[in-house]
Formats: C-alpha cells, structure tokens, sequence
C-alpha cells in the first residue's frame, strides 16, 4: 500500500519538501497506530507500510524512504537484520528501531547494527515523532537521549567496552544472523531436530549442524535452550501457538 508523496508544505513560514516515512510491523493494529500518528505530523509522508522484513527490505531498496520504522521482532528477516542490510548496503534510509524487549544488551546490538534510533513501543507518540526528526537532522536518539554522530561512536565504543563479554568471540563484536540462521533458529524455537530441520529447509543434515554451532557461538551460548531463551528474551523470534503449529 504505497502513497504518492512529495508535497510542498509551508512551515514556519518556509517552503519544506515532506520526509518520506516507512512503517514495518507485523501487528496490523499497531502498526496503523503508529502510520496514523506520524501522517498527523506536518512535514511526514507515510508513504507506506510492510509486515515483515523481506518487504521491507524490497521496499527500502526501491523507494529509499528518509525514515524506516521497524520493529525489531519481525517474522522472517528482523529488524536487526533489516538494519544491517540497510547499512551494509549504503543505502540512504535511516532506520528506527521499535521494540516491546528493553533490555540493554538489545541496546547495543541494535546499535552496532546501525539503528539511528532505538525506541521501546510504549514510547508518547509525541516522543517518537520528536526521535524521527533527530534522525532526519542526522543526530541518533538512545533511549531518549540525543547524539552528534561523534557522539554516538564514542558512546557505542563505551558500552561495547562495557559488555564485551556478551558478544561472540573476545574483542570482537556481535554480528546478526544470517538468513539462512535466522530460518534455523526459527525451526529451533519449533523444537525440530536437526534431521527435520534439514528436510524442511532442504539443505543437508551436516549444514544445518554448522548452522547451529554458528548460531551458538555469535549468541555466546552453550546449547540450543539456552540459544532459544536467548532470542525470546531479545524479541528475535516468537513461539508459535498451538493453532498456528496445526496448520503447519
């Protein structure tokens, strides 16, 4: 659902080209809330919205939106892994990060991945609306607090510092899930085995052990419980319900 945009608009007795905003959220009622509150705003285009992370990434590539939206906890691709596609692949769209998980290690990661801004989703729309506007004047917002770009690098640098232990390997720092990982964790958090995992994806039963171990290691877990509770806790993943696993 994309909308034309590009308006003029006069503000503050200047002539202003709206921001194009992009919203991703696979809760239609949030996601319409957040859509909502932003188009109230004068100087934002909502030109669109998504409700995974393949179509987001689809879009962001076609449309280079200034600002994505995205919640962290997407099915498929995350928003974490969103980000750091956006920023491995220079692309101009900043991204702020939505998320119902707060916790200070999400922090970081979000971060290093390259959010520019990293929200809880009980956010005052007033504060979310004023976070987008630091992004597009190129600042980042933590937790509500405001960074110069210096800024930002030398506050990351601290706190990775600070928890170097939780990343993957000693000095070095936490890189997202592939894909393909992020599809095997998923089938992890299902409770398949590694044989099932391999029918299911189609890749052989040795693959999907490399797989495992990779995800182990980047989390800094010792097995595949405590990989699970990792992601749940971080809002990576979801366990599905009873009647979703019967229509599988």
């Amino acid at each position: 659902m994309v909308r034309a945009d590009g308006d003029n608009l006069v503000l503050a007795g200047r002539k202003w080209n709206s921001f194009r905003l992009w919203v991703v959220d696979d809760h239609p009622l949030f996601r319409q809330g957040v859509v909502n509150t932003l188009s109230l705003e004068p100087g934002f285009s909502v030109i669109g919205q998504a409700e995974n992370g393949h179509d987001a990434l689809a879009i962001i590539r076609k449309l280079h939106p200034c600002v994505a939206v995205v919640d962290i906890n997407l099915p498929g691709v995350n928003g974490q892994q969103v980000t750091h596609q956006v920023v491995q692949e220079k692309l101009p769209t900043r991204i702020v990060l939505l998320t119902a998980y707060n916790d200070q290690e999400q922090i970081i990661h979000a971060a290093w991945a390259g959010a520019a801004a990293y929200c809880s989703k009980d956010v005052d729309p007033h504060h979310l609306v004023q976070a987008i506007k630091e992004v597009v004047d190129g600042k980042y917002v933590i937790e509500g607090r405001v960074f110069t770009r210096l800024e930002f690098e030398y506050w990351l640098e601290e706190e990775m510092e600070k928890a170097r232990h939780l990343y993957s390997e000693p000095g070095s720092p936490f890189h997202p899930l592939s894909e393909r990982e992020m599809e095997v964790l998923t089938c992890v958090v299902k409770g398949m085995s590694n044989k099932e995992i391999a029918a299911s994806l189609g890749i052989s039963h040795q693959t999907v052990k490399n797989h495992v171990t990779s995800i182990l290691r980047k989390f800094g877990v010792e097995d595949r419980t405590q990989a699970v509770v990792y992601a749940l806790k971080r809002g990576w993943v979801k366990l599905l319900d009873k009647h979703t696993q019967s229509q599988e």
